[in-house]
């Protein structure tokens, strides 16, 4: 069995001015096709069921335009309920990719994603051909105790990113936070490294 929960990859080809990443289950089965729309000034990241793109599981919005440090909102698309947020952490994420997570009832924050280590972030970001060393995430609560990891595949063709979740005396990440955290990174985060 893999040793990860999910998959999300680049689509590699496409007719479309859109982002399309396909979301792969640990046996390879497509669970999800996450769109992120083009030409937006406001970010619009969707996940559907399928590649007709029918029906919506999720939806990523952000009310900021263009903003360096902007807040996600993440929705159940069945339900438009709002599921909690990502925030992207701008001045930090210049050296090392830092992002928080809040939750939905009062914005409060319940954990931090952060790129492997401040060495190798700034490898990756200034040294030449660094940007070829894949980067791995930590998402970690409050209280210091790893709820998922987030680790790029190296591939010089597409971006490839494999999640896992732990579970940690009962306490783990939503599947969907989890989902989205990384279609943030490989929509966001994933645009340095291609």
């Amino acid at each position: 069995m893999a040793d990860y929960d999910f998959m999300v990859k680049t689509k590699i080809f496409s007719l479309s001015f859109n982002k399309i990443l396909n979301i792969f289950d640990n046996k390879d089965k497509l669970i999800g096709v996450c769109v992120q729309k083009a030409f937006k000034l406001k970010e619009d990241i969707r996940l559907y069921a399928d590649e007709a793109q029918k029906k919506e599981l999720l939806r990523i919005q952000t009310p900021e335009i263009l903003d360096f440090s902007a807040t996600y909102n993440i929705y159940d698309s069945a339900s438009n309920n709002l599921l909690g947020y990502w925030r992207r952490q701008g001045l930090q994420s210049i050296f090392r990719d830092s992002w928080i997570m809040l939750d939905s009832e009062s914005a409060s924050e319940v954990g931090k994603m952060e790129e492997d280590n401040m060495t190798m972030a700034v490898v990756r970001r200034f040294c030449p051909f660094g940007h070829l060393i894949p980067q791995t995430y930590y998402l970690k609560n409050n209280a210091g105790t790893t709820l998922a990891s987030f680790i790029q595949d190296f591939n010089p063709f597409f971006y490839g990113l494999k999640v896992k979740i732990y579970q940690n005396s009962g306490e783990s990440i939503d599947l969907k936070m989890a989902m989205a955290g990384a279609m943030l990174l490989a929509t966001i985060e994933g645009r340095q490294q291609q």
